[in-house]
């Protein structure tokens, strides 16, 4: 069973551009892995037969793309409680919880916010991020709590993913970092690749790495550490977190990249925190059907909090 079907005709020939390069542009909520793959299964066909990724598009040519249907057979639902922030048959906002887990994976098979949408949703979620990811437009890591959106059906997925990848949605996170002498605004721009020898982590590679530019503004200053409110402007994986190690101020709980800077707010200050301090506070976007602009903000967690008051 399929949720859609797509038909459309190539205007003009693309020499030198694989099918599934073209998709990717096409599609960006699809990652060119999973475009391979549906390819490949037959799902995407041009002019009605089966064709490879490696397909080079002309002009003329009927391209046709269904999109499978989100199979919860994979991800069980799970009665998990949701703070809903919005809520309409388009999307869901929500507010998610530092240390839940966004989407099954090794290791964390059950007991994620996917888990959690299936039983809140009933079925009802875009199919385009595939079995494991159904309505995931966007992710945060698993101990970065705050606004997230989901999809509910293709048509807003793809909208939605349309405006990640233009860079029309505005990201406000808030962060606690390790430190008081930085700047009391700014802006970073420092490309991000993946680490060339610790391959979990990320890393600033001017060379190599991806645009990533953040821009930041000191809201308090406190003891040992600053509460900033930071703007991204691109959306690369640990963006954040690498943007203000690369500054000498990790975050406030980040062993990953601030483990040493943490250890000295520990001996000086005597606050741990049992992760990293990062908070998604506001995220403003259009919506797929009204065309108006639509923000949505959560308000600190417990921990956030708590670790403000402490270091004032």
């Amino acid at each position: 069973m399929t949720v859609r079907s797509e038909v459309f005709v190539l205007e003009r020939s693309l020499p030198g551009t694989r099918l599934d390069t073209f998709l990717r542009q096409r599609y960006p909520a699809m990652s060119r892995g999973s475009i391979q793959r549906l390819i490949t299964e037959g799902y995407i066909r041009v002019n009605g037969r089966r064709i490879k990724p490696t397909h080079t598009p002309q002009a003329g040519e009927t391209v046709q793309v269904e999109w499978p249907a989100a199979r919860p057979d994979t991800a069980q639902p799970e009665d998990i409680p949701l703070d809903i922030l919005h809520e309409d048959d388009l999307l869901l906002g929500l507010n998610k919880p530092a240390g839940l887990v966004v989407h099954p994976a090794a290791g964390h098979e059950a007991h994620t916010l996917v888990n959690a949408l299936l039983h809140h949703c009933a079925g009802r979620l875009s199919g385009i991020g595939g079995v494991a990811r159904p309505g995931i437009v966007h992710r945060l890591d698993k101990d970065t709590s705050g606004v997230m959106i989901v999809a509910k059906t293709d048509a807003a997925h793809l909208a939605l993913a349309a405006q990640f990848a233009g860079r029309r949605v505005d990201k406000i996170y808030h962060a606690l970092v390790c430190g008081e002498g930085i700047r009391d605004h700014g802006e970073i721009h420092a490309a991000i690749a993946r680490h060339p020898s610790h391959r979990k982590r990320m890393a600033v590679r001017e060379a190599s790495g991806r645009e990533a530019h953040t821009a930041y503004r000191v809201l308090e200053r406190l003891r040992g550490a600053t509460l900033v409110e930071a703007r991204l402007h691109t959306g690369r994986t640990h963006q954040i977190r690498v943007h203000f190690q690369h500054l000498g101020h990790p975050l406030v709980g980040d062993a990953t990249y601030g483990a040493r800077q943490n250890r000295r707010l520990a001996e000086l200050h005597h606050f741990t925190a049992e992760r990293q301090m990062l908070h998604a506070s506001e995220l403003t976007f259009t919506h797929p059907r009204s065309g108006r602009r639509l923000s949505l903000t959560a308000p600190w967690p417990q921990d956030f909090q708590d670790a403000v008051t402490a270091l004032r």
